[in-house]
């Protein structure tokens, strides 16, 4: 059973709250789950957005069993299920990046979109922009879901690197906020708080300019590793994170009180 399959076992014997959505460009059921209570913050992490970093999908599971002592979080395990089944049932496409229409999905957000140093313009097995922002069905229908829960601040995981990403062009006290908040993720991963030049139109920029709440990329695993990680890497993964959301939340809870 990959990792495609165990979300989706996962998320038929979940006894807690779960939801679909949206669809894939293959018609596959976009699920989430919430954990903890809807009262401040109310978090989001959205994994496994690129197909060869399916991964990511299995340390959401193991975030979404551990559960959110303070707040609540909402979970998305499997953004991109079309990719990572390619990218885990063809050995040619392994290290496919983009959903089943070629469409990199963390290029295709409203946030300085087709202006990236690496874009490309037809599709590819990855950075290829898409035909105009949100044209595909999986960051279309992520975005849509982000307006509708209106989180205090996300987090999306890929791999690999031991870096987080957090700068998008914000400004005074929410350029401090970020910072602090970064900081303090990269203590409890012990990877790397980065800014980043050349980067446009991924979800983690969106949040920052549309919602104006403190977003994140972690690039979870040592660069060690080679793309895809395998299921061996995973242990790693979730001994460095696991204390990611809680984290998270207690530092937004801090930062709300000064």
């Amino acid at each position: 059973m990959d990792a495609v399959e165990k979300v989706y076992r996962f998320y038929e014997s979940w006894r807690g709250e779960k939801f679909v959505y949206g669809k894939s460009a293959c018609g596959a059921p976009l699920v989430g789950f919430f954990v903890g209570q809807r009262e401040y913050p109310v978090l989001l992490f959205q994994y496994a957005m690129h197909a060869r970093e399916w991964i990511t999908a299995l340390l959401a599971l193991e975030h979404i069993k551990r559960g959110m002592p303070r707040g609540g979080g909402y979970f998305l395990p499997l953004v991109n299920p079309d990719g990572a089944a390619l990218s885990l049932r063809s050995r040619a496409l392994s290290l496919w990046k983009a959903n089943a229409e070629g469409v990199d999905l963390n290029v295709n957000f409203p946030a300085g979109w087709g202006t990236g140093r690496a874009n490309v313009f037809s599709p590819a097995p990855q950075n290829y922009v898409g035909a105009y922002p949100l044209c595909a069905p999986e960051s279309r229908a992520l975005a849509r879901f982000t307006l509708r829960a209106r989180p205090a601040a996300t987090v999306s995981y890929h791999t690999k690197g031991g870096e987080i990403y957090w700068e998008f062009g914000q400004k005074g006290e929410a350029l401090c906020r970020d910072e602090k908040l970064a900081a303090a993720l990269a203590d409890e991963t012990g990877y790397a708080a980065r800014r980043i030049t050349g980067s446009a139109g991924g979800y983690k920029d969106w949040c920052i300019r549309a919602l104006g709440i403190p977003a994140f990329t972690v690039e979870a695993g040592s660069d060690a590793f080679s793309h895809p990680l395998g299921e061996d890497c995973l242990p790693a993964l979730v001994r460095e994170n696991i204390g990611v959301p809680e984290r998270l939340a207690e530092e937004l809870c801090k930062w709300k009180t000064r």
